[in-house]
This record gives C-alpha cells, structure tokens and sequence, in this order.
C-alpha cells in the first residue's frame, strides 16, 4: 500500500520538528519538496540521507501524475513546503487533490496522511492576544497583487470577524496603508515567527505603518498580519 505522507517542517527554527515528522522523513522512498536546497539543510542537521525531487507551484500538476505511478508502486512518498504545512497558501493542495481524484476513479489502495506541526497562522494567532473562541476568524491567505485586491481589501473592512493573512516584506507597508485608509481598527502583525528576530507589533493600522517606516531593517522576513474588527 503506498502512503502519502504531507509533512510540517520548521518556520525557521529547526528544534520545531516532531519525532513523527522525522521518523516519517527517514522511513520515505523519495521526498517531493517546494525547493530541495531547503530541505536539504533540514535533512543534514538530522542525518538523514533521501531522494530528493522538486514539486513547486509551477511543477505541481505535472509532479502529481508522476507522485501516483510512486504510491501505485507501494512507495512511501513525503511532501514539504519550505515552511509551515503544506497546502496551506503553499504548494501541496493540488498534488493531493489529484491524488485523491484518482483514489476515487481506479480505487487503489493508498493512504494520505498529515504529519502536523509549525503553521504560521497557527502561531501568529496564539501569540496575538485575540480572542477567537467566540467569534471564530477568516484566513485568507496572500491578497491578490492586483486584479481583485480592492475587492478583498473591502470585504476585510466588512468584516465582523478578526481576518488573518500572510504578506510579503515587499507590499507589507503598501498593505499597512490600504488598511490604514480602509478604517482598520486594530492591526497585529507578526514576523519572523521562531526566528532570531521575531517580532509582533499591535496597534492601528497607521501605528504599525509608522513602527515599520522608523525600522526600515524590520521590513524583512513572513509576515503574519491579522486585522481585528
């Protein structure tokens, strides 16, 4: 029986990795990964020495068939992102709903596992100080860079629940000002989540537009940004 296995690594720092996520990395047949020189240092400081091959966002449909032929074959295949769980604003989602399509279609026997651990959102959130029990919140992974965004940007100002989103070093001012102009209330933003530099930063949008203009060395790394109602 082949096994699927989407596998959580680090977000930065290299102790957040289970013991399952590493058995499971040293018993796979070859590891489907977003960028291979990435794992391949997660890999090293582990001592574990696999096949490795590349499925990014640009390969991952094609990668998909060649995943199939593999767990048909009875192999145990891995997949990890650079970071965090994959197929969560990450490579992966396709690759497993195309897996699961051909489940369904020739019924072979294959078993898709996670093997949970690090997820940005799920850290930015639990560091936050935001009160979600009752309200519940959206994630809406990247905002669109263009076509769509001014749409976005007003359901986020509609909203009535906290909106969690992931945002680039190169548009997080531009997306601080949008918010800034939107009426956003409060705004927290984490980055570098485990890192040797992380840092969260709370206040209205235009205070954390200004923290951010007055460190412009703190313009670098993820960024988690969540906007409360």
């Amino acid at each position: 029986m082949g096994t699927l296995s989407i596998v959580a690594t680090p977000l930065g720092n290299m102790e957040d990795i289970t013991l399952r996520a590493l058995r499971t990395l040293k018993e796979a047949d070859v590891i489907y990964a977003e960028d291979t020189r990435v794992i391949s240092k997660l890999l090293a400081r582990y001592e574990i020495k696999k096949p490795l091959q590349r499925l990014d966002a640009a390969t991952e449909s094609k990668k998909a068939e060649e995943i199939i032929e593999r767990l048909e074959s009875g192999e145990r295949v891995v997949y990890v992102s650079d970071a965090g769980t994959p197929g969560i604003s990450d490579p992966g989602a396709r690759m497993v709903a195309a897996v699961r399509k051909r489940i369904l279609k020739s019924n072979f026997n294959t078993t898709i596992e996670a093997i949970p651990g690090p997820s940005a959102l799920a850290a930015a959130l639990s560091i936050a100080g935001i009160d979600t029990a009752a309200t519940g919140f959206m994630f809406i992974g990247f905002l669109p860079h263009k076509k769509g965004r001014q749409t976005a940007l007003k359901g986020i100002s509609e909203s009535e629940i906290p909106v969690v989103l992931y945002e680039s070093p190169h548009r997080i001012l531009k997306l601080l000002k949008e918010l800034e102009d939107g009426g956003a209330s409060r705004v927290v933003v984490a980055r570098e989540l485990t890192k040797m530099h992380e840092e969260v930063i709370s206040g209205t949008a235009a205070e954390v537009q200004a923290h951010f203009a007055a460190h412009p060395d703190a313009v670098r790394g993820e960024f988690v940004v969540i906007i409360v109602p």
